[in-house]
């Protein structure tokens, strides 16, 4: 089988998908904007716009030109492919950049699965929902031409998927009736507790074990979307009441959701000059962009992990920390509810509130032992609901053969990881 996939950052969500297709022999291309990431058995090929977004171009539609743009660059790189002779099967791709709109004009009769990760609202998710950045008369209009690029994508392609069930809800009801909520599952086999791990923080010449007091906190990056303004304001009490933890923060000084902090400092300095010496940097440590091998040790020795998320996409990190039997502190918004269940398979937090974080925190740290069974059934909840090899991968592979085929997938029929 031929497949086509298409993703402005390589593997992006495709990594197990893409794996198991080469392994098994099948031919995998990929188009993607040029990244260092490397796959074996993969024809990686790159695209690039073929222009800038239009300087002073009006900013309720800036993302709809770049999404047009987008979606340009990948037409000419699928009508390349189609004359050196490559017809896929199936193309797969992520919806949210433009990069699908025009798949169609090139192949009419081959089928095309939509990755629809988030549709905006300007109630119930994440604009408005923090206090400090509160909506304007001009949220909604941006985000009505914001959601057109969705609206062409549904044009585009023949169905879509998106991966969780609040994900999904926010869709309106036309496009719900052609959207699978199918996770890109999470390999359980290799992201699991390691009783052996260790993980090491080379410029303060120390490490850590499984069971030491350590507290961590992992994002892609260290702004307020993923709650590191209120994490970080959790942390002088732990550091006060534990003088013996440490806290491991990866992630980068960056901002990859959201804007940047109204003063031009990143979000991360911003913080460190709010909170002054009550953070000890001796014992919270900066670690920034760090390998998966060392994500995945982090990981291994967190006593307490928290995650804290806008009403927005949920992390893969998350699903990956309750794998590995970590205790994890999320916060109380929709999409952590979804899967973490208050007492059972972790605790849960009010986002806006840094001092009822901190005392979750201190409760998992107090006392690891009484937390052992929510550990183990944060685990199981995700091999049961979101394991790659056991749970995902037949569902996807019905789903990609009955788009194969030609025919209509059921309405989100045994593809949804909620009962």
């Amino acid at each position: 089988m031929n497949y086509l996939f298409i993703h402005q950052n390589f593997p992006g969500q495709y990594k197990n998908i893409v794996r198991h297709l080469v392994d098994r022999g099948d031919r995998v291309v990929f188009l993607s904007q040029p990244n260092e990431n490397r796959m074996a058995g993969v024809r990686l090929l790159a695209y690039r716009p073929a222009r800038a977004v239009t300087p002073g171009i009006h900013h309720y539609i800036r993302d709809y030109e770049a999404a047009i743009l987008n979606g340009q660059a990948v037409l000419r790189a699928c009508m390349a492919l189609k004359a050196r002779g490559f017809r896929p099967d199936i193309v797969v791709g992520h919806v949210g950049w433009g990069e699908m709109s025009f798949v169609k004009d090139v192949w009419p009769d081959v089928p095309v699965l939509g990755y629809f990760e988030f549709y905006y609202r300007l109630a119930g998710s994440d604009v408005g929902f923090d206090p400090a950045v509160p909506a304007t008369i001009d949220d909604g209009p941006r985000l009505r031409a914001k959601n057109s690029i969705t609206a062409l994508a549904l044009d585009g392609v023949d169905w879509g998927q998106t991966p969780t069930r609040w994900q999904w809800s926010r869709f309106p009801d036309h496009a719900r009736s052609r959207i699978t909520v199918l996770h890109e599952g999470i390999d359980t086999a290799l992201v699991r507790p390691d009783p052996t791990a260790r993980f090491v923080v080379p410029e303060a010449g120390i490490g850590f074990r499984p069971g030491a007091p350590v507290v961590t906190y992992l994002a892609r990056g260290l702004e307020p979307y993923r709650g590191f303004p209120s994490f970080m304001r959790a942390l002088p009490a732990v550091l006060r009441r534990r003088p013996d933890a440490h806290v491991l923060i990866a992630g980068q000084d960056d901002v990859f959701y959201g804007r940047r902090h109204p003063s031009g400092r990143s979000h991360v300095q911003a913080m460190l000059d709010e909170l002054g010496g009550r953070i000890d940097r001796n014992r919270v440590h900066f670690l920034g962009r760090i390998s998966y091998e060392r994500h995945l040790s982090l990981l291994a020795v967190s006593a307490v992990h928290v995650y804290l998320t806008y009403p927005f996409v949920l992390s893969w990190s998350m699903l990956e920390a309750m794998s590995a039997g970590c205790l994890v502190v999320g916060s109380a918004t929709p999409p952590v509810a979804e899967v973490i269940t208050e007492g059972e398979t972790g605790l849960l937090a009010d986002f806006h509130d840094p001092a009822a974080i901190a005392e979750r925190i201190l409760e998992g740290l107090a006392d690891p032992a009484r937390f052992a069974g929510v550990r183990r059934a944060a685990r199981t909840l995700i091999a049961e609901r979101y394991d790659f090899r056991s749970v995902v991968l037949p569902r996807y592979e019905a789903l990609l053969a009955t788009l194969i085929r030609g025919d209509r997938p059921a309405e989100n029929a045994d593809c949804r990881p909620l009962a």
